[in-house]
Formats: structure tokens, sequence, C-alpha cells
């Protein structure tokens, strides 16, 4: 692959949906369906929203070891990411990604006291693609 973050942020952009990974108390994988992550940088940053009161969030707080799917059903081809969460509930944070029509999961706004923001940084990845796999490496984008 010639250019990781053009290929596979391509493919992330196309989607509605992604998978978000963390790990249980028995250590064992634990994926749900989430809406497209609201906001990134390059492949390497991702913000995301979710309740606070959610069993993942829990689960971060115990091990923020996490992963990030993509998968494009179409092509049959995806891209995991693998890094950490982090769990935000500065202000900043949750103004920056909120959108109209949160009110419907978060009733009081941006300060809601179970809305909050999953920034999920990548360390590495690998892409599916044309029956075979390949590893890719994760830069930060400049600036970060």
């Amino acid at each position: 692959m010639r250019d990781a973050e053009k290929t596979i942020g391509n493919l992330m952009d196309k989607q509605s949906v992604c998978f978000l990974g963390a790990i249980d108390k028995e250590g064992f994988p634990s994926v749900k369906a989430m809406l497209q992550p609201r906001e990134r940088e390059g492949i390497h940053t991702f913000w995301l929203t979710t309740n606070i009161s959610s069993l993942h969030v829990a689960q971060y707080r115990e091990n923020p070891a996490a992963c990030l799917y993509f998968c494009d059903r179409r092509f049959f081809r995806g891209a995991l990411l693998t890094g950490t969460i982090e769990i935000l509930t500065d202000s900043e944070s949750r103004y920056r990604i909120w959108r109209e029509g949160d009110t419907a999961y978060y009733p009081q706004g941006p300060d809601d006291p179970d809305y909050c923001v999953l920034r999920f940084t990548a360390r590495s990845g690998r892409y599916y693609h044309n029956f075979k796999s390949e590893d890719f490496a994760i830069q930060e984008t400049i600036g970060n």
C-alpha cells in the first residue's frame, strides 16, 4: 500500500458505522457497533461519543486497550486499528463534537452528566483487501 493514510482514510470516510473493541473483566474482547467517529486526525486520532454509564466506558477505565474496525461490505475489505481510549468529560471536548440531534441521546445537551467523548489513539493497523492482509504504520499527524 503506497499511502496508508489516504487508502485507509477513504475507506473510513465512506462508512456510517464502525466497530469499537474493549477488553472485559475476564480478558476477552467485547465489540460494539458505533456511529462513524465525529472527527479524526489522519488515521491516528478519533473522537466518538457514548454514555458514561455504558459497559465499554467501565471497561476502558479498567483497561484502555482498544481497537477500531471499519468494514466496507461491498468490496469485502476492512481496516483494523489498535490503540488506546481516553474518556474525556471536559467541556471543550464535549462541545467540540456535539451535533444537532444529540439531545435524542443526551437530553441535557453537551453538559448532560451521561455524555462523554472517547478519544481513540491508534498505534498500529492492519488492512484486509483482495483476500490478503497487510500491516501498516500509524504516524501521528504533524502538529499534534
